[in-house]
């Protein structure tokens, strides 16, 4: 399965593309869409649409997995994430593709185990779980990829924290029969 997460923003929006067998996750192109500051709102909005376009029908993902809204104390930031949003949602319905959404503590929880950890923790753990030579940057990249991750563990069935066992252990009667895959 191929997922293509997105954190919108409308300075700038991260984007990852995620392949996994089920089993293993692999990195196919993750970065992030800068907008400048010298185009108008709307114009940064149309850069952010155009670019996802180009980047879905490169990618050709299964999904896409985009993060949710939350609470936010500042309402005009929370409209411009919301246009944001709905730009990067236009630009994968427009691609055929299903969407599914995910708030930050649910990603966070799915990657890191925890569902207030620090940008550079969920950093680290996306690192060691694509086996990357270097943590993924911006953080916006790698926020997008711990979205997509987090769809393939919702889908399969797993957590990041939870290794997963090559055959379930045959009528365990404790914990010490079980065995993980070496």
């Amino acid at each position: 399965m191929r997922v293509f997460g997105i954190d919108p923003g409308s300075a700038r929006t991260g984007y990852g593309c995620v392949q996994s067998d089920g089993n293993k996750h692999r990195l196919v192109a993750c970065g992030a869409i800068v907008s400048t500051s010298s185009l108008t709102f709307p114009e940064k909005l149309k850069a952010i649409h155009a670019e996802l376009a180009l980047l879905l029908a490169s990618h050709h993902p299964d999904c896409v997995a985009i993060e949710n809204l939350f609470h936010a104390v500042n309402a005009r930031s929370a409209l411009k994430l919301g246009h944001a949003r709905g730009v990067a949602m236009l630009a994968a319905v427009e691609a055929g593709v299903p969407i599914v959404e995910y708030t930050p503590a649910e990603v966070k929880q799915a990657v890191v185990g925890y569902g207030r950890a620090e940008k550079s923790q969920v950093q680290s753990m996306i690192q060691l779980l694509l086996g990357l030579d270097a943590p993924p940057s911006p953080y916006d990249a790698s926020d997008a990829l711990a979205i997509a991750i987090c769809h393939l563990h919702r889908t399969t069935g797993h957590g990041a924290a939870m290794p997963i066992a090559s055959k379930p252990a045959a009528r365990a009667t404790s914990w010490r029969a079980f065995r993980l895959p070496r």
